[in-house]
Parts: C-alpha cells; structure tokens; sequence
C-alpha cells in the first residue's frame, strides 16, 4: 500500500469541477491511500468524501516565508508519497514540484505541464473545456476517466432540515445574484426584473430565495428575496449544496454555487458575459444550462424568464 496526493486549494467552482477526477484517481488506486492538500475554506467539506484518506492543510503563505515552507514540505516528504496528481495547477503546485520532484515525469508529478500534448503549448492547451484538461491529464498519466467528464458533488450535502423547516421550504427557486468586487463584470443587474416576472406568473408556487455568503449578507437588501442564514450566518458549502440539489430551479452569475448546481444534476441556468465562456469552464450539463451573451447589462429578464419557464413546465 503507497500514499498517492492529490493537491486542490480551491476555488468552490473548481473543486466541484473536480469531484469526478478526484473518483477516478481513488479508484485507480483503490489498494492505496489517497490523500489531499487543500486551503483552510476546504479542509471540512474535503472531509467529507469518502474517496480521500485525510486531508492536508496548506496555509498558502507567501513562498518567502521560509519557515512555513520548510515546515510543510518536511511533513508532505513524511508521506513518501508514490504519486501527486496536482489538480491545482497553479504557480503555487508547480513550485512545489520544483522542491519536491524536481525532475519527475507524468509518472511520478501529474500535471497539466507534465502531460501537456507534444504539438500544443500551455496557453494553448487551456484554452480546452476544464474537464476536458482533467481527462487528459489523468489518461497520460495512466488513469482511466470514468468520473472524470461527469463531476458528482453529493457527496458534498448535508441534513438541513432544520433550515428548510424554519423557513418554510417545499418549492423554490434559487438565485445567486451576487459577484466577487473585482468580477463585477460577472454580474447580470436584473434579478429584481426576473422576480417580478416570476411571481407575475406563479404567484405563491415558489418562494424566490437567495443565499449569500458572508459578504453578501448586506447586499440582499437590494434583490426582492428571502436571505437564507443558519442562525444569522451564511450557510455551509455543504448546507448550500444541498440547499441548490433540493432546489426547483437556479439562475446564477458564474460564480461557485453555479458550478455546484451544475454537478448535482439541479435544473438551473448560468448567465454568462464576455469574461469567458460556458464552453470553456465546462458548466452545461444535461438539466443547467447557460445563455451567453457579449454584455450582460443587454441581457432582458424576459429571456431569462422564458427559459426559467420551459424548464420549469
């Protein structure tokens, strides 16, 4: 029995993009101990998968703070670990690579660099779909990728029974309005528009619902919704995606709870501008979909809401 890494620090989008390579890598080494090296927002939901033997905390700190680095490639060399599938692959885990396994193959360090295709260049290698990367990088390094195009996040749920008691949740649809300050091109202006529209057509069928993260919770006093809390605290990775698996319908900007619902199979629709494509982050799935368009601030509530509706009837 070996030790195999799999290193993922974040983002929430990312690591539900990853769930179904995280599989296919258990899988393959099944008769050995799989293990994880995440930030600190992702340590208790990776506990969690069953795939994964423990979790790693990486701080992150800054490459020149010499004593937390020397600290933590002493223990990650305590694992021996036969195998790293860097997941990540940043500038942070190509770093680490460089100390750890300076001069290893596919074989040993698999990562998007070390498996990169003879004919393409990195810039041009991702430009692919994400999963479509994830696929190549584990079948050129010898596993299959069963999971791998198909991201299950279940594993990530849990009870909250509690929540949708409180609040009174059978029906409802979910929105995710909201965007990190420097993405503000991510953000569509014009849920208040589409809850109108909705309500119009479905009077009490739906509740329309928010949930924010901790920097949000002020800006629901602009989106005509119930702000969902646990105790006057924004819910859980794990509480969130099983707020949007139980969910009627989402409609979300391209943020992580947008790729949650898309890997918990919720029908759902992302709306994306001219920041990147729906293609390229590999986000359509049989029941989310997404409108893409060259201005957000352009696209109507209507065409939202027609969409809304067929999937809904």
């Amino acid at each position: 029995m070996s030790n195999i890494l799999i290193i993922k620090h974040g983002s929430l989008g990312d690591i539900a993009q990853a769930s179904g390579a995280i599989q296919d890598i258990s899988d393959f080494h099944k008769d050995d101990k799989v293990y994880l090296l995440t930030s600190k927002p992702y340590i208790d939901l990776f506990k969690k998968n069953p795939c994964l033997e423990d979790i790693i905390l990486d701080k992150r700190l800054s490459r020149f703070n010499l004593i937390y680095l020397f600290n933590l490639m002493r223990k990650l060399k305590k694992y021996k670990f036969l195998k790293v599938f860097d997941l990540q692959n940043s500038s942070r885990s190509n770093f680490y690579k460089k100390i750890l396994f300076p001069n290893a193959s596919n074989l040993v360090w698999s990562s998007s660099e070390t498996t990169l295709p003879k004919d393409k260049s990195k810039d041009e290698f991702d430009k692919n779909p994400v999963l479509d990367r994830f696929k190549h990088q584990l079948k050129t390094s010898g596993v299959s990728s069963k999971y791998t195009m198909f991201p299950d996040f279940s594993w990530a749920c849990s009870n909250i029974e509690n929540i949708k008691k409180k609040f009174d949740l059978n029906k409802y649809i979910i929105l995710f309005p909201f965007c990190s300050p420097h993405l503000q091109i991510k953000k569509w202006p014009n849920y208040n528009k589409l809850i109108d529209l909705i309500k119009n057509k479905f009077k009490d069928e739906y509740k329309i619902i928010v949930a924010p993260g901790p920097d949000e919770i002020n800006m629901t006093k602009e989106i005509n919704a119930i702000s969902i809390l646990n105790e006057n605290r924004s819910l859980d990775i794990s509480e969130l995606a099983t707020l949007i698996k139980d969910s009627s319908f989402v409609v979300a900007n391209d943020t992580g709870p947008a790729h949650i619902a898309a890997h918990l199979d919720t029908k759902g629709l992302a709306l994306f501008g001219s920041h990147t494509t729906a293609y390229k982050v590999s986000i359509e799935r049989e029941n989310f979909k997404a409108i893409q368009v060259t201005d957000l601030n352009k696209l109507s509530p209507e065409k939202v809401f027609e969409y809304l509706t067929k999937s809904l009837n």
